[in-house]
């Protein structure tokens, strides 16, 4: 079994930043993907940004050159700095991975964007 337990949420004036961490612990064999959803009220879960291997990094539109993702994959972590946040990028934001043995989601976490 895989656990991910993420930190990083918070309150956040429109034009902030925040930092999401995610760190996967248990047995886990092989990460074939690791990043980013989130979803809003009413919304549907969407793609924010994630490593899959054998392709490029991928973001969604909205957040590209505003929100970076990085991995390390010697502690099994992934993280998501959040720049210029706007108050759309309000939402739940959950930690995804991929591996051999399933796919497995964080708790989430919230993010909120206003003033």
């Amino acid at each position: 079994q895989v656990q991910l337990v993420e930190s990083g949420g918070g309150l956040v004036q429109p034009g902030g930043s925040l930092r999401l961490s995610c760190a996967a612990s248990g047995r886990i064999f092989s990460i074939n993907s690791m990043g980013w959803y989130r979803q809003a009220p009413g919304k549907q879960r969407e793609l924010v940004a994630i490593f899959a291997s054998g392709r490029a990094t991928e973001y969604d539109d909205s957040v590209k050159g505003r929100f970076t993702i990085s991995r390390d994959n010697a502690k099994n972590t992934v993280s998501l700095q959040m720049n210029s946040l706007k108050p759309e990028d309000t939402a739940v934001y959950y930690c995804y991975v991929r591996t051999v043995q399933g796919v497995y989601w964080g708790q989430g976490t919230q993010v909120t964007v206003s003033s």
